[in-house]
């Protein structure tokens, strides 16, 4: 039974008004998609645009200064193991494979600056320049990189290495997981769409106490109350 009714009504209008936003909301009118996913690749763009730390990556290997290492990096699969070799040989140091291990010696700035090219390529969307480089599609460079890297941690670790060791891993999650979690998404600075993100957060409190006090109107115009 309905004890008031103004307020019964009240409840019901800010419903109708809550679900027609809604379904506009599901129409695909916001740069042919609807609110929610164009919502979503906004934040994700703003969200790479706030983690390239390649630049500072490249001034972090300049300052740890020239250093030659020898490394044995024992992989998964020979197929693996013949991919990155590419990766080394292109970096400018020497390496020799042996089935699934290879053997690296040379400049550690060679192969970090190397692997801070490749990163930025991914991160900029370039896949074909890095296709072209190692003739293997792009994440798959990547993800090798990535292996290499985590070897080579634990290679640096075994010969007590730590701040090389360190800093490969800083380079591999930092920059090579930034790459390549954030592919093909165009990276965005939060000014460029300043207000579309102020006016999305507004909308999220206002919507969300929207429909509360709409359900919150129908139930106490029916009569429904919580006391204790």
């Amino acid at each position: 039974m309905i004890v008031s009714k103004k307020e019964f009504t009240s409840g019901v209008v800010l419903l109708g008004v809550f679900f027609v936003v809604l379904a506009i909301m599901f129409q695909p009118i916001f740069k042919g998609k609807n609110a929610l996913a164009y919502l979503d690749s906004m934040y994700n763009s703003i969200s790479k645009g706030s983690v390239n730390y390649i630049a500072s990556l490249r001034g972090n290997v300049k300052d740890f200064g020239p250093k030659d290492v020898a490394i044995k990096l024992s992989y998964s699969s020979q197929e693996q193991a013949e991919q990155s070799e590419q990766l080394f040989g292109k970096a400018g140091v020497t390496v020799v494979r042996d089935g699934k291990v290879l053997e690296v010696k040379g400049s550690v700035q060679a192969i970090l600056y190397s692997c801070l090219d490749d990163a930025d390529l991914m991160y900029h969307n370039k896949s074909g320049e890095l296709e072209g480089k190692y003739g293997i599609e792009a994440r798959r460079t990547t993800y090798n990189w990535w292996t290499s890297l985590g070897l080579m941690e634990k290679a640096f670790n075994g010969q007590k290495e730590f701040k090389v060791a360190k800093l490969s891993t800083t380079v591999k999650k930092k920059a090579v997981e930034t790459a390549y979690n954030y592919y093909e998404i165009v990276p965005m600075d939060i000014t460029d769409e300043l207000g579309v993100v102020i006016f999305s957060l507004i909308f999220y409190v206002v919507y969300t106490l929207w429909y509360g006090f709409a359900i919150m109107f129908v139930f106490e115009g029916w009569g429904l109350n919580l006391g204790h």
